[in-house]
């Protein structure tokens, strides 16, 4: 993760953009007029739609991103442009072409439930100059980018001519094509890094039932040897990713909780495009995806992600290393605030934790409870000499830290020199302040900050003190 967070890729969508309309209202009678509700609209919102989610993704991942693809000379497509510019997004390549219907995807939405939906676009391929004038553009550009995405909805840009043509040019500059394809015939997509299918889109253009490992792994190889791929793909939603590159391989799904699926084909394409651009192995993209879209289906709606929230998501599984879940104090404000966006409850505490005994884990496990993320606070090595004498601590801070992120009960531990967290706490502002039993009736550092302070009693006979006393007295 440290990786992907030190670089920006310069990443090019090519594919069928759109906006996604909506119109949110309620609806309590019947039309007079015909059978039909009526919905009273009290709010209109746009997002990018089709290759645009893409997009998106990928500028919430940190990524450079330029997109290209064809737009009316219309209202929609005029939005649409001033909709991609406003998130930094390079729009050279968008060419406009007239008479075309420019995608515009409307929803009415009434008590959280979709009614209606009513599509203005035009859906027959673009024509040969509006191609010749992404290719155009490609070519000046090619050399910029990292990686190029061509993101199919079957409205007309991606045509078997122009996915040749794009990738014969990449394949000539030594770039990577990864496409979200669409349809029956993949054979438009042949000599791509790899594709992005999932299991009912590869039963299709394989001819291929999928229903065990066995189906599963000859759809790999038909994909891979039909259209000449580096890489053969196939997302199997809970079932996570398939891939194929000299052996099958799957990774699980990481998935808690899923509340809306849209949208997660385009954040897989996306995470997988970034995590290939920043020299990631395949292996390792995959899992990347798979966190990826585990935090997108935990959404409502078409949604993005970010490396913060992937790696607060992974921190929560417990599936990464230890020395991950070690921050400076710059990096848990950025996480704190994630989990502040995603509706988490706060934990603080904070402590030496010299030798780890069952007193500190008991401990832990019920500060852990009374909410979603615990941060421990952690004097450093300098900070427990001037309050435990120049014989303590026993384990140097890096040992303390490890061991304590280990621990399932801690999600992130942030060590800090002072005599106490006062700074620390002022920066995360818990919901949750912890402390031990022995603060009873007494001050506890930044109660200022945090909106509730909880005392939890210590385990009788279990401190740290008294490990060291069995031991300077042999009794170990």
């Amino acid at each position: 993760m440290e990786k992907l967070k030190k670089i920006r890729p310069n990443i090019l969508v090519i594919g069928d953009l759109m906006i996604d309309h909506y119109l949110w209202g309620s609806c309590e009678r019947i039309s007079p007029e015909a059978p039909v509700q009526v919905v009273d609209v009290f709010k209109e919102t746009t997002v990018l739609g089709g290759g645009g989610n893409v997009v998106n993704n990928l500028c919430a991942l940190g990524a450079n991103v330029s997109v290209s693809g064809v737009i009316g000379d219309d209202a929609n497509g005029h939005e649409l442009s001033i909709m991609l510019k406003s998130i930094g997004v390079k729009t050279d390549g968008l060419i406009v072409q007239r008479g075309r219907k420019t995608s515009k995807k409307s929803r009415i939405i009434a008590v959280s439930q979709q009614i209606l939906r009513y599509d203005k676009e035009s859906k027959e391929d673009i024509t040969s100059e509006s191609e010749d004038k992404i290719i155009s553009s490609l070519q000046k550009t090619l050399f910029l980018y990292d990686a190029i995405v061509l993101s199919d909805y079957a409205k007309g840009v991606l045509t078997p001519s122009l996915c040749r043509r794009v990738i014969e040019a990449a394949h000539k500059a030594g770039k990577k094509v990864l496409v979200d394809p669409k349809g029956d015939d993949y054979l438009k997509y042949k000599g791509a890094y790899l594709l992005t299918p999932n299991k009912k889109e590869a039963s299709i253009a394989t001819g291929i039932i999928i229903d065990n490992k066995q189906t599963l792994k000859q759809a790999l190889l038909r994909l891979k040897s039909d259209c000449n791929l580096a890489i053969s793909m196939i997302t199997l939603s809970e079932g996570g990713i398939a891939v194929f590159d000299d052996e099958m391989k799957q990774f699980p799904t990481v998935a808690k909780e899923v509340y809306d699926v849209t949208g997660a084909g385009d954040t897989v394409i996306a995470s997988m495009a970034f995590a290939i651009s920043a020299q990631i192995d395949i292996n390792s993209s995959c899992k990347f995806a798979n966190l990826a879209a585990g935090v997108v289906v935990g959404k409502i709606g078409s949604a993005t992600v970010t490396l913060d929230e992937i790696e607060e998501y992974e921190a929560s599984l417990h599936k990464s290393s230890s020395d991950a879940h070690i921050k400076s104090f710059d990096e848990i404000v950025r996480i704190v605030s994630t989990c502040r966006a995603n509706n988490k409850k706060i934990i603080f505490t904070n402590g030496c934790f010299d030798i780890l005994h069952v007193g500190h884990v008991k401990y832990l496990e019920s500060a852990k409870s009374f909410g979603d993320v615990l941060i421990v606070g952690l004097n450093s090595d300098v900070s427990v000499k001037r309050l435990k004498g120049q014989s303590r601590p026993i384990n140097e801070q890096g040992d303390r830290a490890y061991i304590l992120a280990a621990l399932e009960s801690v999600d992130y531990v942030v060590l800090f020199d002072d005599d106490t967290p006062y700074e620390l706490i002022k920066l995360i502002k818990p919901d949750v302040l912890v402390k031990g039993g022995d603060y009873k009736d007494k001050k506890v550092i930044g109660t200022e900050f945090a909106k509730e302070l909880r005392l939890v009693d210590f385990v009788d006979g279990k401190s740290t003190t008294e490990v060291i006393k069995k031991i300077g007295g042999g009794l170990c």
